[in-house]
């Protein structure tokens, strides 16, 4: 039997130390830049809380598996429980100074997102969710946004490091433009799905890996959002922590979304 409070509380308390070491590395300037892949920034702050992460998940629960942006991006899934984490999720934003940045970690059991915990230090802003109980944001009952029309709708979105296929990425930028009241691109994947569970946004897409959007998910589809695709999926990933193509959105938007964002 999984014991959803423990795990709930040690997720928030990592999560918590985790904003600790990111505030505290930016506050003293003591961190170090190198890219990934020739063109993806990371910083000695993501490596050291990855560093942290890693281990107290290992030291709690040696019998789990880690699914790490930075240390283990290309796990092989087995039946065990998995924590899906990102150290920072935004990253750029973190380096540059801005406050739209988090700490990401889900649990993945037995084909379901478990938990989620985003931990937003430079707002103060700690969401959380477990499967069924709903989603909290510094312990407030989050509800997604009400009934909206798209006219109205804010819509988030990201774009891609590598520039190679900008077409239809510009082609759904111009829809949702032209269609929704107007778009957003804050640079934290995991934070968008949590501002569309606390009703700042009405809807996020984009492509995106699973540390990105396994905690986020959770929390958006506990408070009330629909968790879907706008185009085919591609990656093997397990659906629940895939992140090709995802939608996510107030119920009453999700097909006139797809519509939106449907392009050739």
């Amino acid at each position: 039997m999984v014991n959803t409070d423990s795990l709930l509380e040690f997720a928030k308390h990592i999560a918590n130390q985790a904003g600790v070491m990111m505030s505290d590395a930016r506050d003293s300037n003591r961190f170090s830049e190198d890219y990934k892949a020739d063109h993806e920034l990371v910083t000695s702050t993501d490596l050291a809380i990855d560093h942290y992460l890693c281990q107290q998940i290992a030291i709690a629960y040696p019998d789990h598996q880690i699914l790490s942006e930075e240390s283990s991006p290309d796990l092989s899934l087995s039946d065990a429980p998995v924590w899906v984490i990102d150290p920072i999720d935004g990253t750029v934003n973190f380096a540059h100074g801005h406050k739209h940045v988090a700490i990401s970690i889900g649990l993945y059991v037995e084909g379901q997102r478990l938990l989620g915990v985003v931990n937003a230090p430079f707002l103060q802003e700690c969401y959380w969710a477990v499967k069924g109980q709903g989603a909290y944001l510094n312990g407030k009952r989050l509800h997604v946004a009400d009934k909206v029309a798209l006219r109205n709708a804010l819509v988030a979105t990201g774009f891609p490091y590598q520039k190679n296929a900008l077409d239809k990425l510009i082609k759904r930028v111009s829809n949702v433009l032209s269609q929704c009241q107007d778009i957003r691109r804050n640079g934290s994947a995991a934070l968008d799905l949590c501002w569309v569970a606390s009703g700042r946004l009405q809807a996020y897409y984009e492509s995106v890996k699973p540390w990105d959007m396994a905690a986020g998910a959770l929390i958006a589809a506990e408070a009330g959002a629909q968790v879907g695709r706008y185009d085919v999926v591609s990656s093997t990933w397990p659906l629940a922590i895939n992140g090709d193509s995802l939608l996510v959105c107030r119920p009453s938007l999700y097909d006139q979304l797809v519509q939106v964002l449907c392009v050739d």
